[in-house]
């Protein structure tokens, strides 16, 4: 929101909406046709949202269209500012440094570009990794643009080139074809400093990594460059030679804290893996110590792994990892016995347990929690810079890490995600996440009589106190599925409220955290909804709820108009056209 208007991405080709602010009326609509170019694109539909520019007399609204093109629109108007690139474009897929195909090049991006100072930041997202069409690919390198002429600054390029630093990181001449490593979350800036804080996900290849053998900088790091030249200052890899699509997803959070009595302007880093990685911004070096672990190493043939991976010591783990019996569903004795058999035939073990071979008779799989679609995802965390509190909505998603061997007529790729079936126990999706989602279909094979394999809480919020690496509350987040409350084999149970799991960000204000629910239950009154909850901050307790008539599908954002307070939320559902709505406080 500036100067009274709400501008968003919306629609299924990612048109820019402005609304008024205090009535939501639609003042304009821009949108590009992009033909088969954006319908070649990785990824398309509404995207994540857009950025805004003024110097006090100009606005600027910019945003990134699903065929990879970078767009200034007048604020006031919505028409294209004719002085920026080529009649107010950028073509993204020109000027990278690498030859990339106008129309079905796979690289695009979802997120907002980042507007800091004179300078626009623009990453890169690819198509889902689980079953990648080839082990060469487009690499996801990080611009700098002109705000003014769209004439590129710098780039940065997140697998180097040969010469560079961290190229010796990549054996087998493998960081020559190897592609993604691009930036698909959000970007961070301190303009004060004079840096940008890119979150990198993982190289060519989610869960084989035997084509590009070695760690593979800057595969799943935060990277810290500079502003103006896109120099790399300093670099931490999270994961090594990473094999779990654990990516970076989501924005670093930064915020000041004390830390020992001594002042630290830190980076916080939310993971899938349920890490909350936290460094000096200024130097990268790791505020509560990391400490390189042994982890058992991968028997796929080919594969590689890294003897070892980074664990923080503070603060612990905000979430489940990896997977073990003591996580397996415990409503009743019976449920837990059908639960163990089933996991009886797959692989389970702590976090950075690799995937495995699949094999029809066992294990089928690698069961783990915190990886592909686990922990903390694209929504990230919020903070408080009063009290250097975050607040992370994590879930609980059950992921099946199993390869198959690839058909070499259609893919050049080893080994690719997959599984071997037998009977009933059959493949949770060759592209896919095994997610026993509560109210998935009963075909689920992690699944028990169409309940969870595990125990809940499916979704929760951790309230995390960064200045001593402790977490001070925690709570489920979302009202008990109806698949649970109207199970048969639950009848005269009392289940506490299990959360519910999905793409939730939270908003913090001075006295609150707010979040919407993810998906929709059978409210009292017999219709279906979701609740936009608050929560005390300080405490976790309810502070109240309104129903939404569908759940939330990112982060709520907050203003202040005309003395009143407003919260905007996107909702959306299977059969319910997605909106924004609205919320205003009475005082």
């Amino acid at each position: 929101m500036a100067n009274g208007v709400v501008y968003a991405t919306a629609g299924t080709r990612r048109a820019v909406i402005a609304l008024d602010g205090a009535t939501g009326e639609l003042l304009w609509v821009h949108g590009e046709p992009e033909g088969e170019r954006g319908r070649s694109a990785p990824r398309q539909l509404s995207g994540r949202g857009l950025s805004y520019w003024t110097d006090g007399r100009e606005e600027r609204v910019l945003y990134v269209t699903p065929g990879y093109r970078l767009v200034a629109l007048n604020a006031k108007t919505g028409t294209p500012v004719a002085a920026f690139g080529q009649n107010g474009i950028v073509d993204l897929k020109q000027d990278d440094d690498q030859v990339i195909d106008p129309v079905t090049g796979e690289v695009g991006l979802h997120s907002a570009p980042v507007v800091a100072g004179e300078t626009i930041i623009v990453g890169a997202a690819h198509r889902s990794g689980g079953v990648p069409r080839s082990k060469t690919n487009v690499k996801g390198y990080v611009r700098g643009f002109d705000v003014r002429t769209g004439k590129r600054l710098w780039i940065f390029h997140t697998i180097p080139k040969p010469g560079e630093f961290g190229y010796n990181t990549w054996e087998s001449d493998s960081a020559d074809y190897t592609g993604n490593t691009g930036v698909w979350g959000q970007i961070s800036v301190d303009e004060q400093l004079g840096m940008v804080y890119l979150p990198v996900e993982l190289p060519t290849g989610d869960y084989y990594g035997g084509h590009r053998p070695g760690n593979g900088l800057f595969g799943e790091s935060v990277v810290a460059v500079d502003l103006k030249t896109g120099q790399r200052k300093w670099h931490y890899q999270l994961v090594h030679h990473g094999i779990w699509d654990m990516d970076i997803p989501c924005a670093p959070m930064l915020v000041d804290l004390t830390v020992n009595g001594r002042a630290v302007k830190a980076l916080a880093q939310p993971t899938k893996q349920a890490f909350l990685y936290m460094f000096d911004r200024i130097t990268g070096q790791p505020i509560f110590p990391i400490e390189e672990r042994p982890v058992e190493q991968s028997n796929v043939p080919g594969e590689k792994t890294s003897p070892t991976q980074p664990f923080p010591t503070k603060p612990p783990a905000y979430d489940r990892q990896g997977f073990s019996l003591d996580d397996l569903i415990d409503f009743t004795p019976e449920l837990k016995a059908q639960a163990r058999e089933i996991v009886s035939h797959y692989k389970i073990g702590p976090v950075f347990t690799p995937p495995v071979l699949s094999k029809a008779e066992g294990p089928i799989g690698t069961l783990a929690f915190a990886t592909a679609q686990g922990g903390t995802v694209w929504a990230g965390g919020s903070l408080d810079p009063d009290t250097g509190i975050a607040y992370l909505y994590s879930r609980k998603s059950l992921t099946n890490l199993a390869m198959v061997p690839s058909d070499p007529k259609v893919n050049d790729f080893r080994f690719i995600q997959g599984t071997a079936t037998e009977g009933a126990r059959s493949t949770a999706g060759a592209g896919g996440d095994g997610a026993a989602v509560p109210g998935t279909p009963a075909a689920n094979p992690l699944s028990v009589q169409n309940l969870p394999l595990f125990k809940p809480p499916y979704g929760q919020i951790t309230a995390l106190d960064m200045n001593k690496g402790e977490i001070l509350w925690q709570v489920p987040h979302g009202e008990t599925p109806d698949v649970i409350r109207n199970h048969p084999a639950l009848k005269g149970l009392t289940i506490p409220r299990t959360g519910r799991a999905g793409i939730i960000g939270t908003v913090v204000t001075k006295t609150l955290v707010i979040a919407g629910e993810a998906g929709t239950i059978t409210l009292p009154d017999g219709k279906k909804g979701a609740y936009l909850r608050a929560y005390d901050k300080k405490t976790g307790k309810d502070a109240g709820a309104v129903v939404m008539p569908a759940g939330q599908t990112g982060s709520p954002m907050t203003y202040m108009l005309n003395g009143k307070q407003y919260i905007v939320v996107a909702v959306g559902a299977a059969g319910y056209p997605a909106e924004y709505i609205a919320y205003r406080l009475p005082n």
